[in-house]
């Protein structure tokens, strides 16, 4: 239990340091005071609670729904490599909310997880079947490339659609690159039961989902009905994004990076990998957020920068690990 109370307190400090640092630092008296005498005439505690404590919410959203969703992706078609930025389900997620957003503007927030997730759904759904139209199925290789291919392509229509709109660029532009600054309450209220909804249901199939590493017949000997588990995950894999994308935006290699550190310090029990997610997932996002809001004071980067920074050089050493 160790690695678990080392994650929890190290989520806790950092989360402490994402309500306290920024352009204008607070003290810790200023967090007690929140939560004690709250004052909204008193300007360092709205800096609290309008601007960081929303980030912060959203951070705990989108970090472990992206590191959930990887380690669900990587259990499902069985490659340690898969996350969401690279088959697909950022992407899709992404052009779904903007031309959503640009096609229906009195969307309300309430509907744009599931707009997202649906994006999600259909570009993944398009990257498995365009893996699994060769002589070999989808190989790990043949997976990854056509989830590059399918992500380069969504990518530049969601562009195209974008440089149509002035405004639309302007205000999703900084969204695009992945960032956490200050969703609204109305869109954490609504992504929020639909996530803990979708976190509930990937502990549920991780029983299953662990014995499809034994291969798809010994699976399905132990009772494991292949295409109904496989329907579900990719559905919960969907939410998950989904509701992580609308809140964060498209951001990468979180899915690939925690489960990875999960498995690591955590061993090989999907359950406990799942749970490692969801700790390990916003302590790094939070930690990248925090970086990319201090490191240019006063001014921020979006976080989803940090992230690639931090992601390509492991996914480089990842594939040249896997070529020898």
């Amino acid at each position: 239990m160790r690695p678990f109370f080392l994650l929890a307190g190290g989520l806790l400090a950092i989360a402490l340091l994402h309500l306290l640092l920024g352009a204008r630092p607070v003290s810790p008296l200023v967090l007690w005071q929140v939560l004690a005498a709250p004052d909204h005439d008193d300007y360092a505690q709205q800096i609290v609670t309008h601007f960081r404590l929303p980030r912060l919410l959203a951070g705990l959203v989108a970090g472990s729904g992206l590191a959930l969703c990887g380690a669900l992706l990587q259990a499902l078609v069985r490659n340690p490599l898969a996350e969401p930025q690279l088959l697909g389900l950022n992407a899709g997620a992404a052009l779904a909310v903007v031309a959503g957003g640009m096609l229906l503007p009195a969307l309300p927030p309430e509907a744009r997880p599931l707009l997202a997730a649906g994006g999600a759904l259909a570009l993944f759904a398009g990257v498995l079947g365009l893996a699994q139209s060769g002589r070999d199925g989808a190989t790990p290789i043949r997976l990854l490339l056509c989830g590059v291919a399918v992500t380069a392509l969504a990518g530049a229509v969601t562009t195209g659609l974008l440089l149509l709109d002035e405004q639309a660029l302007a205000e999703l532009r900084t969204w695009l690159a992945g960032d956490l600054a200050a969703p609204s309450v109305a869109l954490l209220l609504a992504v929020s039961p639909l996530h803990l909804l979708a976190i509930a249901a990937a502990f549920l199939l991780a029983p299953q989902l662990a014995l499809l590493a034994l291969g798809d017949a010994v699976a399905q000997g132990l009772g494991v009905r292949l295409g109904r588990l496989r329907l579900a995950a990719v559905l919960v894999a969907a939410l998950l994004c989904g509701g992580a994308v609308t809140v964060a935006g498209p951001i990468g290699f979180l899915g690939l990076l925690v489960p990875l550190l999960a498995r690591r310090l955590l061993g090989t029990s999907l359950p406990r990998i799942f749970l490692g997610c969801l700790l390990g997932g916003p302590l790094l996002l939070l930690a990248a957020d925090l970086v990319a809001r201090t490191i240019l004071l006063p001014q921020e980067i979006a976080t989803g920068i940090v992230t690639g920074l931090l992601g390509a050089p492991v996914f480089v050493a990842l594939i040249a690990r896997g070529a020898r």
